[in-house]
């Protein structure tokens, strides 16, 4: 995509009017929409004005006309359309020349494909985990046995981060300026389509390199920031129940040598018990009946190294007093009735606090500053942000169609601003799932949200990587996962080997953090056993000898952009590394490769042309196709011959 005079004559345009009937069910979405009218405009003429080019779409017997202006800075080429005349159109077609063989990757965070060459993607955020397609999933393994390798057509899937953003292996990357839904349609060869329900700007960069391209298209979105040094000492571990159950839990971790950093807690402001699991209670205030004496107990935790983290979402349970409070003052947002919009999420019904509402927004972030920062909490999780239904009504009477895709942007924002008006940047971070344009510059870091507690691919652990490495590519660049995944459902339990390879896996990213599940008796525990305790501590240990090098690749993500988990064709323009989407560089030297089939002792890799040496082993190898002996604790893991840090963390490894 050059957009040179020969180029620009290859754009095509039609413009239309239709209507979305999108239907939303605990954040999923039914997508219907309705085109009543569609024509095409064809390019009239190209004028050229001082420092840009104007293209002039006109249609037999409309007295409206199209004008995209296109002006060139540098690498950046800009795009911004506008209509002349009258005209009712509310719905647009663009087609954008491109190569018949280029991949197309980003567009957020996409799990089942990583190329999205040949797709149509949408880009709206929801609940990833349908609960309709989890059904139907669970119904399938119980009736045929499990088929991990089985995945849905692509249109089947949702996400939590949806951008108008993507990148091309021809070394440009395209971001569309838009909040209502959009698509992105790559299934014509050497055309780019895009269904837009406004008038877009455009913006399109080439450069040499993706390192070039990644610090040009974080000076566009934005660049996340400095974490606190701690998170490097160890592995954040999910207990619940307590603070005598992480007193306990933490003893039992020191003897069997596990480094804790953290402690996660997500109820640390109440439980409820559903037939879904064991959730949070909603309610942003510390439960001091079940965390006795937490006040105390974060201060005593903290001088042993260990953090305490917690949870908080834009939701309030309806039995609490915070609820009380929101409804009475007109915090929450409201269906067409002027009742407050009660979204219902697996089995319970929730308010959302209205974040267009000045007061309202101000008054939440206070409760993350009181009733979190203020309390002693080192770190949360900021779950949710997806679930704005189209037919609420806001304070600000904005459309929610033009918020939806805007609104986890605008929870970052809240979060980030609580961090600093309390002067905690670098030593407290949170952590989210959902995004769109505007998260990156305000979330600290991503998690690829609530995976399945299995080895599918499109749910699974394996799905994990190419999310992350679409994630990378849309320009967010610190990211992990939850270790040992988190829906558990009927016969869908963690086993113990599921767990460990988890564990392996997130031991080579930013950041290492478990999770319990949505029901933690039912799911294998990271201290269920001896030999489960001294694997994560091992892999704790492995994490901590990458402190230096994960700093490094952090402060690079920081500074210019480059991802720290990202594909292979990031260094190696080879084709097969183009399509590679269970393999992953963290940072330039390291690759890894996660063993992701169940019972498997051995894993086929593929390595770029260079010199390469096994981690664990020390065994060189050059570029190919390569069978890897990879027993439990010994990963698929290699490090460039020629990295200035292989002889240092083979050493450390070695002796771990």
């Amino acid at each position: 995509m050059v957009f040179d005079q020969d180029s620009l004559k290859l754009i095509s345009f039609a413009a239309g009017t239709g209507t979305d009937n999108f239907s939303m069910s605990r954040g999923s979405f039914t997508y219907r929409k309705k085109i009543s009218s569609k024509k095409k405009f064809s390019l009239d003429e190209i004028r050229e004005t001082e420092g840009a080019s104007e293209l002039v779409f006109k249609a037999s017997g409309q007295s409206t006309s199209f004008i995209f202006t296109v002006t060139r800075n540098g690498d950046f080429t800009r795009i911004s359309a506008r209509q002349e005349g009258d005209g009712d159109f509310n719905r647009f077609w663009i087609g954008l020349p491109c190569s018949a063989d280029e991949h197309f990757y980003g567009a957020g965070e996409t799990y089942s494909e990583f190329d999205l060459a040949g797709q149509c993607v949408r880009v709206f955020v929801a609940e990833h985990q349908n609960a309709n397609r989890i059904s139907k999933k669970i119904i399938r393994e119980k009736i045929f046995g499990k088929k991990p390798g089985k995945k849905l057509p692509f249109g089947k899937y949702e996400s939590y981060y949806a951008q108008p953003t993507l990148v091309s292996s021809d070394r440009y990357f395209i971001h569309v300026d838009t909040s209502p839904y959009m698509e992105f349609d790559l299934t014509r060869k050497g055309t780019m389509g895009l269904y837009l329900e406004e008038l877009p700007d455009i913006t399109v960069c080439r450069k040499k390199s993706f390192e070039e391209l990644s610090y040009a298209q974080s000076s566009l979105l934005g660049r996340q920031h400095s974490l606190p040094d701690w998170i490097h000492d160890g592995a954040i571990v999910a207990i619940q129940g307590g603070t005598e159950i992480i007193d306990r839990k933490l003893a039992a971790a020191e003897k069997a040598g596990l480094s804790v950093c953290g402690v996660w807690s997500q109820d640390w402001c109440g439980c409820r018990r559903t037939g879904f699991g064991y959730q949070v209670m909603w309610n942003w205030e510390w439960d001091r009946e079940l965390y006795k004496d937490l006040d105390k107990k974060i201060p005593e935790w903290k001088a042993k190294g260990v953090h305490f983290l917690g949870y908080i979402n834009p939701f309030i349970a309806l039995e609490k007093d915070l609820y009380k409070t929101a409804s009475e003052k007109g915090y929450c947002v409201k269906d067409k009735e002027g009742k407050d919009y009660l979204v219902t999420i697996t089995t319970f019904p929730a308010a959302m606090i209205d974040f267009t509402n000045p007061e309202a927004y101000e008054w939440y972030k206070n409760i993350i500053k009181e009733n979190m920062i203020e309390l002693g909490l080192s770190g949360w999780m900021a779950d949710f942000g997806e679930y704005l239904p189209l037919d609420s009504v806001l304070w600000s009477k904005e459309d929610p169609a033009l918020l939806h895709n805007r609104w986890p942007a605008i929870w970052a924002k809240m979060n980030r601003e609580a961090v600093l008006e309390t002067g905690k940047e670098n030593e407290v971070f949170f952590f989210m799932r959902a995004g769109h344009t505007g998260t990156i510059p305000n979330c600290d870091v991503m998690w690829t949200g609530d995976q399945h507690v299995d080895w599918s691919l499109d749910d699974g652990l394996a799905s994990v990587i190419p999310a992350t490495l679409s994630l990378a590519m849309s320009g967010f660049g610190i990211t992990h996962s939850d270790a040992g995944g988190y829906t558990t459902i009927m016969q869908m339990t963690r086993s113990k080997e599921l767990l460990m390879r988890w564990e392996e896996m997130c031991a080579f990213s930013p950041l290492l953090r478990s999770h319990e599940g949505n029901q933690p008796t039912r799911n294998v525990q990271f201290d269920a056993d001896d030999e489960l305790l001294k694997h994560l501590a091992r892999m704790t240990d492995v994490h901590i000898a990458l402190k230096n090098y994960l700093k490094l690749c952090i402060a690079d993500d920081i500074a210019r952009g480059t991802p720290v988990m990202r594909p292979l064709f990031y260094h190696y323009d080879e084709e097969p590394a183009y399509t590679e989407m269970y393999e992953y560089l963290l940072g330039r030297d390291i690759l890894v490769a996660p063993v992701i089939e169940e019972g498997a002792l051995r894993r086929t890799v593929y390595l770029p042309d260079d010199e390469w040496v096994h981690l664990f082993t020390g065994d060189e190898f050059g570029g190919g196709t390569h069978t890897v002996e990879s027993p439990i604790g010994y990963p698929p893991v290699f490090i460039r011959k020629a990295s200035t840090y292989v002889n240092d963390l083979i050493s450390k490894i070695s002796r771990i």
